[in-house]
């Protein structure tokens, strides 16, 4: 059995050595890329695959196509928008993710994002090493305000959980009434019901086709001036254009995004790059030492369960 790994998984060479070497043991054959996205070359790489591990690396069906002998896809990520479903399910090839591994990392930045910005942390140090000082600064605190939540999926719970326990009012919107949700979380029907009374925004929802452009200039303008909006889901969900523009224009008091249209670097005319009262970060929500060996556990066990003819986890 040939299992190639794409990628780096986040963890150290020695704990990747001790994770494979279970099922080295058993006569399953692993090598090991670094991360390009030259088709060509992962052509090359993944050719004599039966088995493909990657994380959030964009995995073409011309890549897919090119693999006579690949039958599962593991990827060691939430998110499966950069995988060709499509060219999988035509080829049969089951696809599993590594759901659950960051939802605590997601979260925490997600709150992050929203003290720095409601305490302007970015701006004080900056002001502060220009020679400055507190000039009547005066910050916000969580505490008594709204956040609305759109997506309550595993992370929109946990970043709840949080917001929660900071003394905010929690309101949630999802595509389904969770039953089993937690009674501090007020669910809406729908955005206009959830975007005029939020003061903090934030997304935890997937990106497919009832999402994409969700937050664009009529949604937009549903939302308080002084509220600010948190995307640490998927950069389409956002028309950056528009939100760029309502920043720009006052109709936002800011906003905090570690998800763009592509991935970092961006484009020199990202209209994010030149909005006033941002927060960017290079997609790095889910990257933190504890949710990497969480996932590397994560990814493993979804092999082995395969390997066994028992797959989990399958999208």
């Amino acid at each position: 059995m040939n299992v190639t790994i794409l990628e780096s998984l986040g963890v150290s060479q020695t704990e990747l050595t001790q994770a494979l070497a279970p099922l080295q043991t058993q006569g399953v054959c692993f090598k090991v890329y670094e991360r390009t996205a030259d088709v060509d070359t992962l052509i090359q790489e993944a050719e004599e695959a039966d088995v493909l591990i990657l994380a959030n690396l964009p995995l073409p069906a011309a890549v897919i196509n090119a693999c006579p002998k690949l039958k599962y896809i593991n990827i060691a990520f939430t998110g499966v928008d950069h995988v060709d479903l499509a060219a999988c399910r035509a080829r049969g090839i089951q696809v599993s993710n590594a759901s659950g591994y960051s939802d605590q990392a997601v979260a925490e930045l997600a709150l992050g994002l929203t003290l720095s910005l409601l305490r302007q942390i970015n701006g004080s140090d900056a002001l502060l090493r220009q020679g400055g000082s507190r000039q009547n600064r005066l910050g916000q605190e969580i505490a008594g305000k709204t956040a609305g939540i759109v997506g309550l999926g595993h992370i929109g719970l946990k970043s709840a959980e949080l917001f929660h326990a900071f003394g905010a009012r929690v309101l949630s919107q999802s595509r389904h009434h969770k039953p089993s949700a937690p009674e501090y979380i007020e669910q809406c029907a729908d955005l206009e019901t959830l975007l005029p009374q939020a003061d903090i925004a934030l997304l935890h929802c997937p990106l497919n086709d009832s999402t994409r452009g969700l937050i664009n200039r009529r949604t937009l303008s549903l939302m308080k001036p002084e509220a600010i909006l948190i995307n640490v889901a998927r950069g389409p969900i956002v028309n950056s254009a528009d939100l760029a523009l309502a920043l720009q224009k006052g109709q936002l008091a800011g906003a905090g995004i570690d998800v763009f249209d592509a991935e970092p670097p961006l484009p020199a005319d990202e209209p994010l790059l030149h909005a006033p009262h941002t927060i960017l970060t290079p997609h790095l929500a889910y990257a933190t030492q504890e949710s990497m060996s969480r996932r590397l556990k994560i990814t493993m066990a979804n092999l082995t369960a395969w390997l066994n003819g028992a797959p989990v986890n399958l999208i």
